[in-house]
């Protein structure tokens, strides 16, 4: 199936079958990358040890702060690729493919450029030790090295999705975990290249894919693809991926400040063990938040080919579907914390005062935890038809309006269980302002239709 005929088919195909064809690739991918994560770090902590570990930890920020950059790019291009498929206007889409690639570049050298001149303040700031430094600074150099060509392999599989292709961005991010983790097994088992040999292989499997990623694009026969004349950088659409993007960039960035914060928090109140505790429920958290990432994936061209081709009720029929998957899938991750805390926690450690704090712990993290769900998929669908402004308000209101200043004042009254208790009161506060902006939303789309 050629990318044509894959984009008409979102304007034409039952939305439950397309959301299933997209959703699912993005899901499968999601939880192989959260898997060789685990596998990673497995590794580091065996063949190198405990402070590589540490050493990691210090790294994931810096990571996370890359991962912005490069969502910022990906994300924002793959939605205005998805209107105007949806707009049939084909030549801006080819235009935008050739503009993601430049602005790739362009962002990829210079992060890396910069943070390399300051890697070791940077690396201080994230809270790294004379212990933890050594590591860290040997592992981030690889990866900034590569930064461009992580960029890219991420922009490029954001666009595979827009265009049509689900299946091949999920091949492209299977073929990284797979080669990823064969090459961890190489480079740190086999050769004994330590943290240094970890992120060699992250970089190599990447390059890989996008030389992959790069071929697919390159066939003169589909519809979207590399040529003369569409890298030249044009500022409407620049500024159209940039304004986009800036709602992942904000929610990644974000993330990266919650962390340290909430790390901060932990320490004061609870004492190392907390940290541990904390980290152990995020984990949690994350496995299946990635669910819902994937179904946010999946969702992304369909709307967006829907809303430019003004088939609001496609559009919204996805949307809704789409919570209601979402939330189904959180209810599951919010029974088994609440029936089995113990059970859970005991997967990451067997000592007793850490196993008594993390499960505790799971269980208020997650004592709302299905109604982000929700409040995740909303934020994603105002990014996907490009309300902008609202979808940042958004974006920023269940971590930084909420989390931030309750994670400071409730410990005050409550002392650690209060840092615990600033997360559900977050995210019921952000559900709380999604839905009505939603209706809000959805009264003036039916207003201006009439008119």
């Amino acid at each position: 199936m050629d990318n044509k005929q894959a984009a008409l088919e979102l304007g034409t195909k039952p939305v439950g079958k397309l959301l299933t064809q997209y959703a699912l690739p993005a899901i499968v991918a999601m939880t192989a990358s959260s898997l060789y994560n685990i596998i990673d770090r497995a590794m580091i902590g065996q063949m190198v040890g405990p402070e590589a570990i540490a050493g990691l930890g210090i790294t994931f920020p810096f990571m996370n702060l890359s991962a912005a950059f490069g969502a910022a790019v990906g994300v924002g291009a793959s939605t205005c690729i998805s209107v105007k498929l949806g707009q049939k206007d084909y030549k801006t889409a080819e235009h935008l493919l050739g503009n993601t690639v430049t602005l790739n570049l362009v962002i990829g050298f210079l992060f890396m450029a910069v943070s390399l001149i300051f890697l070791d303040p940077i690396l201080r700031f994230f809270g790294a030790s004379d212990v933890t430094l050594p590591y860290a600074r040997e592992f981030m150099i690889v990866i900034l090295l590569g930064n461009v060509v992580t960029h890219m392999y991420f922009g490029m599989n954001a666009v595979l999705r827009a265009a049509g292709k689900p299946k091949h961005a999920m091949y492209a991010t299977l073929f990284t975990v797979g080669m990823n983790i064969l090459l961890v097994i190489a480079f740190v088992w086999w050769l004994r290249m330590g943290i240094k040999g970890a992120a060699l292989a992250t970089v190599t499997s990447q390059t890989l894919a996008l030389c992959w990623q790069m071929r697919l694009f390159s066939d003169q026969k589909e519809l979207l693809h590399l040529k003369r004349g569409i890298y030249k950088l044009k500022g409407a659409l620049v500024r159209n991926i940039i304004s986009i993007g800036v709602s992942p960039f904000l929610m990644q960035t974000t993330s990266c400040v919650i962390v340290i914060f909430m790390n901060n928090q932990f320490v004061r109140y609870g004492g190392d063990m907390a940290v541990g505790a904390y980290s152990i429920a995020n984990s949690m958290v994350m496995v299946f938040f990635m669910f819902v990432m994937g179904m946010t994936q999946g969702m992304q061209p369909i709307v967006g080919y829907n809303y430019g081709a003004e088939k609001y009720d496609r559009m919204f029929r996805c949307l809704w579907l789409t919570i209601a998957a979402a939330t189904a899938i959180l209810l599951v991750g919010w029974t088994l914390s609440m029936l089995f805390p113990r059970q859970i926690a005991r997967i990451f450690t067997s000592d007793p005062t850490l196993l008594d704090l993390a499960a505790r712990g799971l269980v208020l993290d997650m004592l709302v935890f299905f109604v982000v769900a929700s409040q995740a998929v909303i934020t994603n669908f105002f990014q996907c038809i490009g309300k902008v402004k609202v979808s940042i308000f958004l974006s920023l209101s269940r971590q930084l309006l909420l989390l931030l200043p309750m994670a400071y004042i409730f410990p005050m009254f409550w002392d650690l269980d209060g840092v615990w208790y600033s997360m559900p009161a977050s995210d019921f506060g952000s559900f709380a302002m999604t839905i009505p902006l939603l209706m809000w939303y959805m009264k003036k789309l039916k207003k201006d239709g009439k008119q």
